[in-house]
């Protein structure tokens, strides 16, 4: 049992954290969900989304790849605008594997083509129409970027 004289706590007094501090997580946290609590039941629009920029270029292809990295990307034609052996073609069978998923659990058509589009501000992503998927290339890397921005400038 405890007594009220001698709590039971196993931590040098020095060593707790301090209660002020605890408090100050707490409010901030009670706040946070006050926010975003307001902002849902007033269907507050998304601000700062860079879906919402202005298309610069864009162009429809085709993804391929297998769990060894290797990758295809080809144009509406069917011409092989990129060839990645498995040592270089992981990101891009990644985001295949990633678009395949999506397509899957929705039932959308696996073979059809996704978008490749430069916005506004040098902002490269990728959209998928058949299931409103999309991915801001940039957060992945200046080389997988680079790879993709490749493609989208080639004839």
């Amino acid at each position: 049992m405890s007594n009220a004289e001698h709590p039971r706590i196993h931590a040098k007094e020095d060593e707790l954290v301090p209660r002020v501090l605890i408090r100050a997580v707490l409010a901030l946290l009670l706040i946070v969900l006050s926010l975003v609590t307001i902002a849902t039941l007033t269907n507050r629009p998304l601000e700062s989304t860079p879906a919402q920029t202005p298309i610069i270029a864009e162009r429809a292809i085709y993804l391929s790849g297998d769990a060894s990295g290797a990758a295809r990307v080809m144009d509406l034609n069917g011409s092989i605008l990129a060839d990645f052996p498995s040592d270089k073609g992981g990101f891009v069978a990644g985001i295949e594997r990633v678009i395949a998923r999506e397509r899957g659990k929705s039932g959308a058509d696996a073979s059809a083509p996704v978008i490749l589009r430069l916005r506004e501000g040098n902002r490269l992503s990728i959209y998928d129409p058949e299931t409103n998927w999309s991915a801001e290339l940039m957060g992945f890397g200046a080389d997988n970027l680079r790879t993709f921005a490749r493609l989208l400038s080639k004839p």
